[in-house]
């Protein structure tokens, strides 16, 4: 069943709007997806869609009449409003005329540290949301199998993250951790990897084991001291060039490839 909205006090579209704080979807553990792309997406990986609600101008292409149809008859929420209304609850200048409502999956640390496990990246203070949404992506591309989250971090749910990562946000485990948490993941066999420019060690020199948790640090200030103290291994990349260092998206991408390719050749 479709229900239209036309005005603005309907509850369903201040409930969606106040979805674009971060304190809201902490509190209701929900987040917002925004075109057709990744909403078809998040229905291959079973995410679970609270609603969905789209405007009059997503219904000028056949294909998304279709999408449509297929969703009302598989038993979505489907809300359909003006293309004004629609803007409101969109974080974009440029809406793509769909977005939906999806629940949080929470992963625990003992989740995520399976016997199979071998490859984590920790970030610590990332907070550029664009960095953030990439190093989600470039994780998923690489093979490493889930993402933990230092204290400092940006939202993983902020709109531009979600749009960073281009749907791998379904494809990975993501965990919030302390600092403590290190420990644990050290007496699970891992060697903390931490990337450091202060240290003779080439990233592409080294060996890394055989259970590896890079250490990603703030785009600014780089690993806080305590990680960099706890870490088993320093690396650097070499700057050739006139820059100071890279960006920490691409200097992720970098090591997390190096480390995938040693732990395969293992």
């Amino acid at each position: 069943m479709i229900v239209e909205i036309t005005s603005k006090d309907n509850e369903r579209i201040k409930y969606t709007k106040s979805l674009l704080k971060s304190k809201k979807r902490s509190q209701e553990k929900k987040f917002i997806i925004e075109g057709y792309r990744i909403v078809n997406q998040a229905m291959q990986c079973s995410a679970i869609i609270d609603y969905i609600m789209y405007n009059d101008e997503f219904l000028n292409k056949d294909e998304h009449k279709k999408f449509i149809q297929q969703l009302e008859s598989d038993n979505y929420k489907l809300y359909k409003t003006t293309d004004k209304l629609f803007k409101e609850v969109c974080d974009t200048e440029k809406p793509q005329g769909i977005i939906a409502v999806v629940e949080y999956k929470e992963y625990s640390l003992d989740d995520s540290l399976k016997e199979e496990t071998d490859f984590i990246v920790i970030l610590d203070r990332i907070q550029d949301p664009g960095n953030m949404g990439t190093i989600i992506r470039t994780a998923d591309a690489a093979g490493a199998q889930c993402i933990f989250l230092l204290k400092g971090c940006v939202d993983v749910y902020n709109p531009k993250v979600i749009r960073s990562t281009m749907g791998s946000i379904f494809d990975m485990n993501i965990v919030n951790c302390t600092d403590e948490d290190l420990d644990i993941i050290k007496n699970r066999g891992f060697n903390i990897v931490s990337s450091y420019l202060n240290t003779d060690n080439y990233y592409n020199t080294v060996d890394y084991g055989k259970q590896v948790a890079l250490v990603i640090g703030n785009e600014g200030n780089g690993i806080k001291d305590e990680i960099i103290d706890k870490s088993d291994i320093l690396v650097k990349i070499p700057i050739y060039g006139k820059a100071e260092s890279l960006n920490a998206a691409m200097a992720s991408g970098i090591l997390m490839y190096e480390i995938k390719n040693k732990l395969t050749c293992k």
